[in-house]
């Protein structure tokens, strides 16, 4: 019963209370990067989850057999090659989503979220509580791109995954969209009113 409680401690603290990027403040500087359309924050979320969750089994695999002076450059490597598949799939099944992540699919190898969860649990547990804490922490991270994303592109553009929502009768009565949500220092702001929201929900989050 205490392992079941803490698998799922392990799974859905990352939701909110220990969310990777607005309480632990890992993984803002693609946040700022690819959310300016719904679309791509949804996929690089994905993309996240995938190989934060297949990073962590391998790496707990492992870890008896990784010499301590190079388990760096192994969860550098393991991480990489997880990498490498998911840009092949996003170009050969999202060509367009992938032209639009650009080389941020690349650079979830430097993501501060992926290495500190592989040296924080994985290098520590069991493959299946690596697994979940992995999903977990994904979609965390994801959680708050679809959030950021939301607003970004239907404030900033007045539609969502492409589609328009802002009706043509609310431009013609003089609804203008605002060009300011596009640009990435807007994201910043989104996130920091998530964080408002969240510390104000979970009051043990709040300082002393």
């Amino acid at each position: 019963m205490a392992e079941k409680t803490s698998n799922k401690s392990v799974l859905f603290n990352p939701f909110s209370k220990d969310n990777p990027v607005v309480v632990q403040i890992l993984g803002i500087c693609s946040v700022l990067a690819v959310t300016a359309k719904l679309e791509p924050a949804i996929v690089m979320g994905l993309s996240v989850i995938a190989v934060l969750a297949f990073s962590n089994v391998i790496i707990s695999l492992l870890r008896n057999t990784i010499p301590t002076n190079i388990r760096i450059i192994v969860q550098l490597v393991v991480v990489a090659g997880l990498v490498v598949i998911v840009s092949q799939l996003l170009q050969a099944y999202a060509y367009d989503v992938s032209k639009q992540l650009s080389v941020f699919i690349g650079l979830i190898i430097t993501n501060c979220i992926l290495m500190g969860r592989l040296e924080a649990f994985a290098m520590g547990n069991r493959p299946w509580p690596s697994f979940l804490d992995g999903v977990g922490n994904g979609i965390g991270y994801t959680v708050i791109l679809v959030i950021v994303g939301f607003f970004r592109e239907l404030l900033g553009s007045g539609t969502l995954l492409g589609h328009q929502v802002v009706p043509q009768c609310f431009y013609e009565a003089g609804y203008v969209n605002n060009g300011l949500m596009i640009l990435p220092p807007m994201a910043l702001i989104v996130v920091a009113c998530i964080i408002w929201v969240q510390r104000s929900v979970n009051k043990d989050l709040q300082e002393k």
